[in-house]
């Protein structure tokens, strides 16, 4: 479900690795800000992603400091100065967590002892964004009913995680929502979904878990699916390639766009032919 949003380091601009990097430890500020330092270590890209899009959609303009943290004391970094956008965004990171070592337990997974670690943070998180807590629990909790009434289609599978990202937009933007920033974020939900699903492909037969993959297409090999199935699997992605791109092209950014548009339209596209080709995930580095 998490690390999936990517950029595409040979084609990203130096000052836009500086930046990205400088979001990525301003974002881990911020999610001690609003859930404690314990939910520090659960820092995803793909909330990191967010903060870079939705600071430049919001017109919120991104203050670069120089300063050390308990992970590099003697060392100082630039780091994104803590705002109110990116704490919220924080507790965003922290919720889902949260909810993804839940979801990771009832498969019959591990991740109870790592679960309580994120619980102070998540309680704080609640407390403190309580209409954002809602709005996740109301969608995740329309994600869990609609696997369990075993929907075979991968597309209609993806439905409730598209719609949560949509309103999850609505619910940062206000009033600087359009139908643009609905459908971007209603894209990179189904997109979310649809990548992880097929990445699991193989461990969830083994495991018996949900996926609309197997359910669809049946339980084989991930080479066997993708030599019998492969291009509708690749249709169903670059429809949704198709309409990242048209929803980017009707957004108006108050910033320079280059970050996000490479994690989108060459990050995103590179991470999907990766899983299709079943390539083990490489490290990111963001250190500086």
């Amino acid at each position: 479900m998490f690390g999936y949003v990517r950029y595409d380091l040979p084609n990203l601009h130096v000052k836009d690795v500086m930046l990205y990097k400088a979001l990525y430890c301003g974002l881990c500020r911020s999610i001690g800000a609003s859930c404690g330092h314990m939910a520090r270590s659960g820092l995803t890209y793909d909330t990191t992603f967010l903060s870079a899009l939705l600071h430049n959609m919001t017109g919120t303009d991104i203050e670069v400091e120089r300063r050390g943290c308990f992970g590099h004391t003697v060392r100082k970094k630039p780091m994104a100065k803590v705002d109110p956008l990116s704490e919220e965004l924080g507790a965003l990171n922290t919720i889902l967590i949260y909810y993804k070592l839940t979801d990771d337990i009832s498969d019959g997974g591990r991740g109870t002892a790592k679960r309580i670690w994120f619980k102070k943070g998540f309680k704080r998180a609640k407390k403190r964004y309580p209409a954002l807590a809602e709005l996740v629990e109301r969608y995740l909790a329309e994600q869990e009913r609609t696997e369990r009434a075993g929907t075979s289609s991968p597309d209609m599978a993806a439905e409730p995680s598209a719609r949560m990202m949509q309103a999850v937009s609505d619910h940062f933007l206000g009033e600087k929502a359009s139908p643009a920033t609905q459908g971007l974020f209603y894209d990179l939900g189904k997109w979310i979904y649809l990548i992880d699903a097929l990445d699991d492909f193989e461990k969830d037969i083994k495991k018996k878990n949900f996926n609309p993959f197997v359910l669809s297409y049946g339980e084989k090999t991930r080479e066997a699916l993708l030599k019998e199935h492969g291009g509708e699997i690749e249709f169903l992605f670059d429809t949704l390639f198709y309409s990242m791109r048209e929803n980017l092209a009707g957004i108006r950014f108050s910033f320079n766009r280059d970050l996000t548009d490479n994690v989108i339209l060459r990050g995103i596209p590179l991470e999907t032919e990766r899983v299709l080709k079943g390539e083990p995930q490489r490290a990111m580095s963001v250190k500086i």
